[in-house]
């Protein structure tokens, strides 16, 4: 921005249109000492953004809280996996935090507090704990809660000195016996509250949930189509924690059934495999998608690249438009009859493996 040339931009046309938070974020994310900061209305709009998810999370966990809540009654001992990964976490998050804003980086520090809130938090902490909480009489829902105000409270803190009124109203509703986030202690790290066995197998977890909606995506596989998948591992731990996250697994990754077995005898060879860390997991077929419709979509795509392939070669074929058309043209077309002859091939290996099964 230059005075003299007139192209500067007044905060408080900004603040009214965006507000403070979310300039107070914009100009802050991505910074770095000694660089020039590259400033745009899509940055404002993603800060806003931001600030909408953060108070969406906060109006769901009030929504959950009761009156007369008592954390008192709280048993660390029904922690859940997922329970002792977020407290893991934010416990983490807070040292590397505290660590950035010590040497200055203080855009760093806000991008790890993004990411575990938008990703960890919002994104998967709040939709493994849904269950415990819609149901009243649910085995840890107290712990839930719990959990749910302690990692909120601690990412208010970390977040405050960024974002300080979305923060401040924020935790003046969560249970806390401070009068102010502004006068409240700072996240400190504490060792006892790390759970690095929890921390993997959550991580394990997530991946698998992650490769089976992405190869699901891939196919084109209806979201109410549900699949049973067969997960072999040879860690104990990992099998166990499939087996008790049974329901997770069908609620966020579309499946019928979550089976665990310890080698691949008995799985199809056509089935669908996803492989993460320490374990591989399986999707008949045959569950994923309906054979003839299939066969159907696989033949019209088919003829369609058949189509495709007899244009561009044609094209490709007429001496005059090779030498005629601008060479990026040329390029263009060539392209097209690469990225063609794939799909086809990939159709035809597709529909082979159907119609042989």
């Amino acid at each position: 921005m230059s005075k003299s040339l007139g192209n500067g931009i007044d905060p408080l046309d900004v603040i009214e249109k965006y507000g403070t938070d979310a300039l107070r974020y914009a100009l802050t994310i991505g910074t770095s000492p000694g660089n020039d900061l590259r400033f745009s209305d899509e940055k404002l709009e993603a800060s806003r953004n931001f600030a909408n998810k953060i108070w969406n999370a906060f109006r769901f966990v009030m929504m959950n809280f009761d009156d007369d809540i008592d954390f008192s009654k709280v048993d660390p001992g029904r922690f859940t996996t997922a329970d002792k990964w977020i407290l893991s976490r934010i416990n983490t998050v807070a040292r590397e935090v505290t660590e950035n804003l010590e040497r200055f980086e203080i855009g760093i520090a806000l991008h790890k507090i993004y990411e575990f809130i938008w990703d960890e938090f919002c994104d998967w902490y709040i939709e493994l704990v849904k269950p415990r909480l819609y149901d009243q009489e649910a085995p840890g829902r107290i712990e839930a809660l719990y959990v749910l105000n302690e990692v909120l409270k601690n990412a208010m803190k970390l977040l405050h000195p960024f974002m300080p009124f979305i923060t401040e109203e924020i935790y003046g509703h969560l249970i806390t016996s401070d009068e102010s986030i502004m006068i409240s202690k700072w996240p400190e790290y504490r060792e006892g509250v790390m759970y690095p066995e929890e921390e993997r197998v959550m991580k394990v977890i997530m991946d698998a949930i992650r490769g089976i909606r992405n190869r699901r995506l891939e196919m084109n596989v209806p979201a109410n189509r549900r699949a049973k998948a067969i997960f072999v591992t040879s860690d104990p731990d990992l099998a166990s924690a499939v087996d008790r996250e049974a329901p997770t697994f069908k609620r966020l990754a579309s499946l019928s059934d979550a089976v665990v077995r310890k080698d691949k005898s008995g799985i199809a060879d056509d089935a669908v495999a996803v492989v993460v860390e320490g374990m591989e997991v399986f999707l008949p077929l045959e569950e994923l998608i309906d054979m003839e419709k299939e066969i159907e979509r696989l033949e019209k795509e088919k003829a369609n690249l058949e189509m495709e392939l007899d244009r561009v070669e044609k094209k490709l074929s007429n001496a005059g438009f090779v030498a005629k058309a601008p060479k990026a043209v040329v390029e263009a077309e060539k392209e097209k009859e690469a990225k063609y002859r794939d799909m086809y091939r990939k159709v035809i290996e597709r529909l082979e493996t159907i119609k042989g099964k």
